[in-house]
């Protein structure tokens, strides 16, 4: 039987659900209920345009109200980041940094771009598709110039190396941005480079594209990618609130549970068992996708691997590094 919003809470807690465990969303729309009841009974004589008024200007008082939930953003600045094209965020400056090399995926793309005009415009892809084994040389070779290689990490188990593309997750990662990006694309086994994109980097070198592989890694770029898990797919809808998060704190565990305080219906979306939580499910996921491959692969920031001490994991210390704070420039 479901709990109307004035019945006693199911948790035993005494208070009514409306009070209790109703969810957010619902909470939001019972209080504009109650609302709209209080307007009726104190102007009993209220005509539907001036309720519908009323309602517009408590909607807009939500709106531009900060959030304790939402760590003082108002839901308006929430749902810009949240939902709004790239062009169009607020409240934050995406600036281009001087240090874009030292991001893995800026310098992986560097090196195909190169590979394509040093071809003429265009070089030979392996018989499954993937960038050339030249490339995949290269890329490995420059492993030392990204702070990530002060982490000892074998060559058969690392994201920042490999015999082939396959094996080499943050180069293809590099390349599939490229592709989503529409600098580069393949047809007929082989990958070009758009005239438009060789002219580009011409003049304006690398820089001319960091923007639309961001854009493409945060709004087109499927997060589940590597890891195949379909739930939460839509964690990368709040990129720009987690690196907001991590600017003020740089702790991954505060990080989780900022977003599990502002986004509680994504633990309802988790599955449960004997073995894992929905929180540390949730943990897992925003450590994979959002910590481990988008803020490191870009250069971001470096995590050390996970350490026990006396049987227990420790949190590992998030490096933010200098493109970080160069890139993201908030105002709120």
């Amino acid at each position: 039987m479901k709990l109307g919003r004035n019945d006693v809470c199911s948790c035993g807690s005494g208070k009514k659900h409306k009070h209790c465990c109703m969810d957010d969303v619902s909470k939001l729309h019972t209080k504009m209920l109650d609302d709209v009841e209080q307007v009726i009974t104190m102007n009993p004589n209220i005509d539907i345009n001036e309720l519908n008024l009323v309602i517009q200007n408590r909607n807009e008082y939500h709106n531009t109200s900060a959030k304790k939930e939402f760590f003082g953003l108002t839901p308006s600045q929430m749902s810009n980041w949240l939902y709004a094209p790239f062009s169009e965020l607020e409240h934050v400056n995406i600036c281009l940094s001087e240090s874009l090399l030292t991001s893995p995926v800026m310098r992986y793309l560097q090196l195909i771009i190169d590979e394509a005009v040093l071809q003429g415009g265009s070089f030979k892809a392996t018989s499954k598709g993937n960038l050339p084994a030249k490339l995949v040389r290269q890329a490995t070779g420059i492993l030392s110039e990204f702070e990530v290689s002060q982490y000892n990490t074998n060559v058969s188990i690392s994201e920042f190396a490999g015999s082939n593309e396959d094996k080499f997750n943050a180069l293809h990662y590099a390349r599939v941005l490229a592709d989503i990006s529409g600098i580069i694309y393949l047809k007929g086994g082989r990958f070009y480079v758009k005239k438009t994109v060789l002219k580009q980097y011409q003049t304006q070198g690398i820089k001319a594209f960091f923007l639309p592989m961001l854009e493409a890694a945060s709004k087109k770029y499927n997060w589940a990618y590597f890891d195949h898990f379909t739930k939460n797919d839509n964690l990368h809808t709040l990129w720009l609130f987690m690196i907001w998060r991590l600017q003020a704190h740089s702790s991954i565990n505060q990080l989780i549970e900022d977003v599990a305080i502002a986004f509680p219906s994504l633990l309802q979306e988790l599955p449960s068992d004997e073995y894992f939580s929905p929180e540390v499910l949730l943990g897992h996921i925003i450590h994979s996708r959002f910590i481990n491959r988008f803020l490191v692969f870009f250069g971001f920031v470096t995590v050390p691997p996970t350490q026990s001490v006396n049987g227990k994991r420790v949190e590992p210390k998030l490096n933010a590094l200098t493109l970080f704070s160069q890139t993201f420039k908030f105002s709120v």
